[in-house]
């Protein structure tokens, strides 16, 4: 072919990335394109947090495309409208991208094929966000999996692709038009986060790189303290794409070789928490509804009794609950949690203060730089009891427990949390007296975990009740 676009979107970068590696063999000149969405302001699914970062690594991008020959065009408005226009401007005679794992994305590739058929453009699509996607990874009846450690097991057993070439060179046509980079005032936004990490590709390569020399043969044991910051903050990596998924595995496949049986633990501990990542996109893929609905049937419209000035206490992180308190405010100064705390907060919201986990969700991708739709939902629905291979309902985590287990010295609340930089450690992982708080300026805790444990456990019985009887009458 003689001239084609490569469409970004969730893989900004030029190493391993399978389509654009395609295009670049396939066709004389490549011309690569990023269509920014054109809402304004508070979105669903995105805040400015991830926008923020989003800006950084289309620079790098661009930056990076130029080292090859490429520049990158930038287009704001409806995907397929924009890339209708970008085709009949150049001349384009095939779109080639890399496949969207959740339902906007898929809807959008439909729309796409559709007006490429009118316009007898050619539709190039391939698989890089996961290693295995949609069907490849099924039960022996040829059904998805619903639970964890089977998926796993068969998911090991399928062959990894391999990784594709970097271009050589793209020859991107210099008079294409194209906006300027963006930043948050593209969307109105402001407010971002001060702390996120250094976006592009380069510096993705860079975290890779300490966590496979500091990081992955411990990982195993200091994973789940969050105070350790020996987890591979790779996530927005993951989110973006600056890194591919199969470049993770083989590096850290390779890494792993030369460690110890314990190294060697830690690191398939590691790729465990990748596969997690790729059961819960085959859950959104077969179970689209998950995003709006509990991924258990039994436990759909159930009520959700908490009070929504309790929401706002905890999105600020003022609960009286020290280590959810640390969770929330790292959240909104970095755009980042540590997974430990994320299970503490999502449970804590759901469990002890009884709200609905759809509150929880939309709020962490409003926040989180690594805001990814499956991994967040599937996430959500584990904390709340709802989800696939969730955490049982009756599984109700104690913040005084859990800080007392992970956060034994106070070190991560009181990097977060200034008025308690003075508590002992030891006051930090129970609840203070009835009436008090543990420190000046520090709220008091707003719930009693013993008795919204309790709540939870009647609440959860109540609605099986009745979904039973319900069940029966239908039956």
């Amino acid at each position: 072919m003689r001239r084609v676009l490569h469409w970004f979107r969730r893989d900004l970068r030029i190493t391993d990335n399978t389509a654009l590696s395609a295009a670049s063999r396939q066709a004389e000149r490549v011309v690569p394109v990023y269509v920014l969405s054109d809402w304004k302001q508070a979105h669903r699914w995105t805040g400015a947090n991830r926008q923020h970062f989003l800006c950084g690594c289309l620079a790098a991008l661009e930056n990076d495309l130029r080292t090859i020959g490429g520049r990158l065009v930038l287009r704001q408005g409806d995907p397929v409208a924009e890339l209708e226009k970008l085709a009949v401007e150049t001349g384009a005679e095939a779109i080639f991208f890399n496949r969207d794992p959740d339902p906007h994305g898929r809807e959008t590739e439909g729309r796409l094929a559709a007006m490429a058929a009118g316009r007898r453009i050619r539709i190039v699509d391939f698989k890089d966000v996961c290693v295995h996607e949609r069907d490849e990874v099924l039960t022996a009846k040829g059904e998805p999996f619903r639970v964890f450690t089977p998926y796993a097991k068969a998911w090991r057993k399928v062959p990894r692709p391999f990784l594709s070439p970097q271009p050589a060179f793209l020859a991107t046509p210099s008079e294409i038009a194209s906006l300027p980079l963006p930043s948050l005032a593209t969307w109105d936004l402001s407010g971002a986060a001060q702390q996120i990490p250094e976006p592009g590709e380069k510096a993705a390569r860079q975290r890779l790189d300490r966590f496979l020399s500091h990081g992955l043969a411990r990982y195993g044991n200091t994973r789940n303290f969050p105070s350790e910051k020996s987890t591979s903050r790779l996530s927005q990596d993951l989110r973006f794409g600056l890194l591919s998924i199969r470049e993770i595995f083989d590096a850290v496949e390779k890494m792993a070789r030369a460690l110890s049986a314990e190294g060697r633990a830690s690191a398939a501990k590691f790729f465990s928490e990748l596969i997690w990542r790729e059961f819960y996109m085959q859950v959104l893929w077969h179970y689209p509804e998950v995003l709006e609905h509990e991924f258990q049937p039994k436990f759909r419209g159930m009520r959700w009794p908490g009070k929504a000035r309790h929401f706002e206490l905890w999105a600020a992180g003022m609960t009286g609950f020290p280590i959810v308190d640390a969770a929330m405010r790292e959240l909104c100064a970095t755009g980042f949690m540590h997974n430990r705390t994320r299970m503490i907060a999502a449970m804590f919201l759901t469990k002890d203060l009884h709200l609905d986990w759809r509150l929880g969700e939309e709020f962490f991708m409003r926040k989180l730089i690594d805001g990814e739709i499956a991994s967040n939902n599937g996430g959500w629905q584990w904390s709340a009891g709802t989800g696939a291979d969730a955490a049982p309902y009756f599984r109700i985590q104690n913040p005084w427990t859990q800080t007392k287990r992970y956060d034994p010295d106070g070190a991560y609340i009181k990097s977060w949390i200034p008025e308690l930089r003075d508590v002992p450690p030891e006051k930090l992982s129970a609840p203070p007296a009835p009436g008090t708080s543990l420190a000046k300026g520090y709220p008091r805790p707003i719930v009693d975990h013993a008795e919204a444990r309790n709540a939870t456990l009647d609440f959860f019985a109540a609605h099986r009740a009745l979904d039973c009887r319900r069940t029966n009458e239908e039956g």
